[in-house]
Formats: C-alpha cells, sequence, structure tokens
C-alpha cells in the first residue's frame, strides 16, 4: 500500500531512545504477544527475556528514522504504527502498517545498515525491542528463530508486491479492501486475529484517502459481507474474498 500519506497527521517526533530512562523491562503480562518466543529453548528465552525493553510510544513519535543506524529488532505488543519514506518529490509515501504482533526490520537487522524507511505511532502504542546483537545470536544457534525469520521475509516480499498492485487500482472501495486484507495477515501480524483494532482516520493515513472515503468503502465492503463494521474496529468475515475484492471475475 505504498502511496501519498494524508495531511493533517501530527509532524515526526525525534526517533525514541529504547534505553533505560525511557523504556521498562520486559514483563510476563508481554510475553503471550509475541509469536516467536515459543520457538527458542529455555536459555534463548532467558537471553531474550534479559535483553529485550518495551517503551510506550505516543502518537507522531517515530521509532525508526531514516538514516538511523540500526540497534533493535522491534515489536508491535499493542497500538499501530505506520511505515512509511519520503518520495524524490517530498511527499509522504506510506508503505504499510504495523497492527499487534507484527515484527519489522529483520532486514534492516541482517543486513546492518541504516534503516530506509521510518516508523510512525498512528496512536498510543507499546513497542518491544531485542538489540541486533541478541537477534544474531539467535540466528547463530536457534533453527526456530531461524524459520520464523525466513517466513516474515517471504511473507513480506508477498505484501510488498500487493502493495504494487494496490497502487495501480483507481477503485477506492478495492484499495481499502486490499489494504485491510494486509493488515489481517495472520503470518506478520498474527495479534490481530478477526477483528482490528483501528479508525477510519487512521486507515485513511495507511490508504492514503479522506476518511469521508474510507467511510464509503467500508459500508461498501460492509454490504458485500466481507466485513463488519464494529466499535472500534473492523471485523473480517470472509479474508480471500477481501484478498481479491475488486478483481474480475474471469
Amino acid at each position: 500500500m505504498a502511496h501519498a500519506a494524508q495531511a493533517g497527521f501530527p509532524p515526526a517526533s525525534q526517533a525514541i531512545a529504547v534505553a533505560p530512562a525511557r523504556s521498562r523491562p520486559v514483563q510476563e503480562a508481554d510475553l503471550g504477544n509475541i509469536p516467536w518466543l515459543g520457538r527458542l529453548d529455555e536459555a534463548e528465552r532467558a537471553r531474550v527475556r534479559a535483553d529485550m525493553r518495551v517503551v510506550q510510544v505516543e502518537p507522531g513519535e517515530l521509532v525508526c528514522r531514516v538514516g538511523r543506524p540500526v540497534t533493535y529488532w522491534f515489536g508491535v505488543l499493542d497500538g499501530l504504527l505506520k511505515m512509511s519514506n519520503d518520495s524524490a518529490m517530498g511527499m509522504p509515501i506510506t508503505f504499510t502498517g504495523v497492527p499487534p504482533g507484527g515484527w519489522f526490520g529483520e532486514g534492516t537487522v541482517l543486513k546492518n545498515e541504516p534503516y530506509r524507511y521510518n516508523i510512525q505511532a498512528l496512536r498510543k502504542s507499546v513497542v518491544a525491542g531485542i538489540t541486533a546483537t541478541t537477534f544474531h545470536w539467535l540466528l547463530d544457534r536457534s533453527i526456530g528463530f531461524n524459520r520464523f525469520v525466513m517466513m516474515q521475509l517471504n511473507e513480506r516480499l508477498g505484501q510488498f508486491i500487493a502493495a504494487r498492485e494496490i497502487d495501480r487500482l483507481t477503485d477506492p472501495d478495492a484499495r481499502v479492501a486490499r489494504s485491510l486484507a494486509a493488515l489481517f495477515n495472520p503470518v506478520l501480524y498474527p495479534g490481530v486475529g478477526e477483528l482490528l483494532r483501528i479508525t477510519q482516520q487512521e486507515l485513511g493515513y495507511l490508504v492514503g484517502l479522506s476518511r469521508q472515503r474510507v467511510n464509503e468503502a467500508l459500508q461498501a465492503l460492509q454490504a458485500a459481507q466481507v466485513i463488519r463494521i464494529e466499535y472500534g474496529g473492523l471485523r473480517v468475515l470472509d479474508l480471500e474474498r477481501l484478498r481479491r475484492y475488486g478483481v474480475p471475475v474471469a
């Protein structure tokens, strides 16, 4: 869903520092929201728990900033983030949203290169991170962790191929449907389940449409019985139809 972002979003603040002054150690209640932790053995889990930091991010704050060196691998425990960058014309381009359960930036950590994108909070969010050192330590010793990272990279590739297709869509209803389907990806975002906590304004920021036009698209999708609009969020009723919405039937 790479497209120009809507105007009116709070200006980005400086990238947060995952440091003791700002963050806290991981707690027992956080662990159930980390999908790859169950793939580790006891020693690996102990290292992760000792290393992991958790921080609360306010709306508009950046978790990662373009050009900054990579130090952590991050995941969303609660809230909603967006991945974006500026185009050659200076316009902000949104690539995707990152809902609960999503871990991101593994490619950047693997290559140990500066960030090529910004990660910004759309709402108050709780973000966890392990250091790049621990990330590489897990890669060196854990088959389960390696498989998780490989699945992440494969799904991410498919996600960005789909995003290029979304960019070519001229039907706003189809753009909203495909962008929503990406946020319901059970591999990348296992914390979402069937109900995504998101407002129409937040979805507008991700899709690049006004809140009013997003509302029209959601009403059309609900009438087609692929989603149901609920208080504070959207429930998917047919994920496959949502993914194919707007594709002509042969």
